[in-house]
């Protein structure tokens, strides 16, 4: 299998290996091993949603998806960084030219009503 299957599930439950997982996937568990892997999936929907997920596919088709779906989650994450780093700058400027903004209309605010309470 590849390499990268075996982490699939790396943020998953970690009283399931995902070397059970992956040969409950190829039938290759006692029945005994079974009931315990699936006893133990039973508490946690994320696992029970994996595996069904998994199972649908196609031995062939797994590694194929696994790395399709590692490179768009890879270039979507570059992609969000990018521009959450890109808002920000300009975000800041906007937020200085805001500040700097209220500041002059307090003081004139202030000679006004210094002027006022004069006259």
């Amino acid at each position: 299998m590849n390499k990268y299957l075996l982490n699939i599930l790396s943020q998953g439950n970690k009283e399931i290996r995902n070397q059970d997982i992956m040969n409950y996937l190829s039938d290759k568990l006692t029945e005994e091993h079974k009931h315990e892997l699936e006893a133990a999936m039973a508490d946690s929907g994320m696992m029970d949603d994996a595996l069904e997920g998994l199972a649908a596919l196609k031995n062939s088709d797994i590694d194929v998806t696994v790395d399709h779906v590692n490179n768009y989650l890879k270039k979507y994450l570059e992609k969000k960084k990018a521009s959450r780093k890109k808002r920000k700058i300009k975000d800041m400027q906007w937020q200085y030219v805001a500040i700097a903004l209220l500041l002059v209309v307090t003081l004139i605010a202030f000679i006004l009503i210094l002027k006022h309470m004069e006259s």
